[in-house]
C-alpha cells in the first residue's frame, strides 16, 4: 500500500525481487519501482503532465516494515531519488535534483516539448560486495556467501532512453545488481597479489603465476570483465523484460564505480565523462555511434549480408547517391578501408545506405543515433523486418582512473552527463565552469549540486547564462557531478 496524504495506488507484483509501484498525487500521474537488495532505491519518474504538487514530501511503505522517504525537497539526503522540484517548471521543463550520499550531486532536465517522458534515468549508491567461501567438495563450487561485506566501493549510473522510458528504467533497476554479482564472483582474485590462474587456489600446472604475468593480467582487469559481464547480463534481462510485457526501446548507458582507489568508467553510447581539475581535462570516455563505428559495422554486413535483406548498401559515399551517378566514378569506402577510393557506381549502390548522415544526424539504418547500448531487442527499420539489434553492442569501452596516484584538490571533480549536454558544451566549456564556479563557492555545502544545476541551466537556450551565449538543447539532460577530493578520503581512509 501507498501511504500519504492525497496519495493513492496500490502494489503490482513484478518480478521476485522488485516491486512496481502505481501511484497518483494529485493530478501527478508517476510510475516508480523499489528494488529491496543491496541497498538501493531509485525512484524514477516516468512521465511529467502537469506542476508537481505543491505537498513536498510523501511517505511509501512495501515489505512490511520497510519504508522511505521521497522528498521534492533540494534539502534531500537520502537515497538516489529522481523527483522533481515543485519550485521549478518553466518553458516546458521539469529540472530536479539530488544529492546523494556518497558525495556526488545529481540535476536533471525533462525538456518536456520533445517526448511526455523522462527518458533519463539515474542511479548512484555503495556496492557492497561480499566475500565468497569455498565449500570442502571435490569440484570446490562457490557454496556460502558471507553476511559481512567483504569490499565497498561507490556506483553511479546515467541511463539515456530511447523509443520509451521502458529500458532506461530497466537498467537504473538492475545494472548496479548483475554488477555486484559479477564482482563477488572475482572478488577473491581481486584482492589477491596477482589474480591467481585457479580461483580456488589450486596450482595445476607449475607456471600457472608465470603464465598470468606474461598475459599481464591484474586485479583492474578484473572489475573490468565483471562491467563488461555485468552489462551483457543487464541487456540480456532487459530483452526478456520488455518481450514479456509487450513494450520496447534501448538506452545508452555511462556507469562509474569507485573500488580500491581506482575510478572505472564504463560507457555504451554516446554519453559522456571527463575529469576536470585545476590544470587539465581528461576525457574518460568515448561516444559510439553509427559514426565511430562504421567499420565494425560494415564488417558485420561484410561477413553477414542477410542482415541488410537486400535494402541497404554497407559501402559509404560522400552523400545519398542518385541515378544521375551511374556509371560514374564517385569517392567510397568499404569496412577495410580508413581512407577513401574511387569507384564506378552500380545499381546496387543507389540503395539507402547503411549508416546515413553525418555528426549528430548520423544514423544507422536510417533509424539509430547510437551503435552501443542496452535494449532494443524489438528494434526493426520502419515497414519492414529488418532488425537492428544484431549491429549494436551492448559492451561499454571500460577507461581506468588511478586516483590513489592524484594528488587531489577540492575542486577536482568528474563531470557525467547525457548527450543533450554535450551537444550544445564542449569539454572546455564544461572546464571553464566548473573552474569559474567552484572557488567561489567553497562555503556552500551544496556546491556540487549547484554546479550540476547551472551546468543544466546554461544549455536552455538563456542569455544570461554562463556562457551568455544563449545556446539551447532540446533533449533531455542529466548531470552527475562527482567531487573526487572526497572518493580519494575515503580510499585512503578504507
Amino acid at each position: 500500500m501507498c501511504k500519504g496524504p492525497e496519495v493513492e495506488g496500490e502494489l503490482g507484483q513484478r518480478g521476485t525481487s522488485q516491486l512496481l509501484i502505481n501511484f497518483k498525487l494529485h493530478t501527478q500521474p508517476f510510475s516508480l519501482f523499489w528494488q529491496q537488495p543491496c541497498c538501493y532505491w531509485p525512484i524514477n519518474i516516468m512521465y511529467v503532465s502537469s506542476r508537481p504538487s505543491s505537498r513536498s514530501e510523501l511517505w511509501l511503505e512495501a515489505f512490511g516494515d520497510h519504508e522511505f522517504l521521497c522528498s521534492t525537497s533540494h534539502e534531500h539526503y537520502g537515497r538516489p531519488c529522481c523527483v522533481p522540484r515543485e519550485d521549478v517548471l518553466t518553458g516546458g521543463a521539469v529540472v530536479w535534483e539530488d544529492v546523494s550520499e556518497v558525495g556526488s550531486s545529481l540535476s536533471g532536465i525533462i525538456n518536456a516539448e520533445k517526448s511526455e517522458f523522462n527518458e533519463d534515468q539515474a542511479a548512484c549508491g555503495q556496492l557492497c560486495i561480499r566475500r565468497c567461501e569455498f565449500g570442502a567438495e571435490e569440484d570446490q563450487e562457490w557454496l556460502t556467501l558471507c553476511a559481512e561485506e567483504f569490499l565497498t566501493g561507490h556506483y553511479w549510473a546515467l541511463f539515456d532512453g530511447h523509443g520509451g522510458p521502458a529500458a532506461a528504467i530497466l537498467a537504473a533497476n538492475t545494472l548496479h545488481s548483475c554488477l555486484r554479482r559479477q564482482l563477488e564472483a572475482v572478488v577473491e582474485g581481486m584482492v589477491a597479489l596477482q589474480p591467481p590462474m585457479h580461483l580456488s587456489g589450486r596450482c595445476v600446472c607449475p607456471s600457472d603465476p608465470q603464465f598470468v604475468e606474461e598475459k599481464g593480467i591484474r586485479a583492474e582487469d578484473l572489475v573490468i570483465g565483471a562491467l563488461e559481464n555485468a552489462f551483457q547480463e543487464c541487456d540480456e534481462v532487459i530483452g526478456r523484460e520488455l518481450e514479456a510485457s509487450g513494450q520496447v526501446g534501448g538506452c545508452t548507458a555511462l556507469v562509474a564505480v569507485f573500488l580500491q582507489g581506482k575510478l572505472y568508467v564504463a560507457n555504451a553510447g554516446d554519453s559522456r565523462a571527463i575529469l576536470v581539475r585545476k590544470d587539465e581535462v581528461r576525457p574518460l570516455s568515448s561516444e559510439f555511434t553509427p559514426e565511430t563505428e562504421r567499420q565494425r559495422i560494415q564488417q558485420l554486413a561484410f561477413v553477414y549480408p542477410e542482415l541488410l535483406a537486400g535494402e541497404f548498401t554497407r559501402l559509404e559515399f560522400p552523400r545519398r547517391l542518385k541515378g544521375d551517378d551511374l556509371g560514374q566514378k564517385v569517392l567510397f569506402r568499404d569496412h577495410h578501408m580508413r581512407g577513401w577510393s574511387y569507384k564506378c557506381v552500380e545499381k546496387s549502390d543507389l540503395k539507402y545506405p547503411l549508416i546515413h548522415g553525418q555528426g549528430r544526424q548520423a544514423r544507422l539504418l536510417g533509424t539509430l543515433a547510437v551503435s552501443r547500448g542496452l535494449g532494443d531487442h524489438q528494434l526493426r527499420v520502419l515497414d519492414t523486418n529488418i532488425q537492428l539489434k544484431p549491429f549494436l553492442l551492448s559492451v561499454p569501452q571500460v577507461t581506468v582512473l588511478d586516483v590513489d596516484q592524484l594528488e587531489l584538490q577540492e575542486e577536482d571533480v568528474v563531470v557525467m552527463a547525457t548527450d543533450g549536454l554535450w551537444d550544445v558544451l564542449s569539454n572546455e566549456q564544461v572546464a571553464r565552469l566548473v573552474r569559474s564556479f567552484l572557488p567561489g563557492n567553497q562555503e556552500d555545502p551544496h556546491r556540487f549540486s549547484e554546479l550540476a544545476k547551472m551546468l543544466i541551466h546554461s544549455t536552455q537556450g538563456k542569455d544570461d547564462g554562463p556562457t551568455g551565449e544563449g545556446q539551447v538543447s532540446y533533449d533531455d539532460i542529466s548531470v552527475f557531478v562527482i567531487p573526487l577530493h572526497s572518493q580519494g578520503q575515503r580510499s585512503s581512509g578504507h
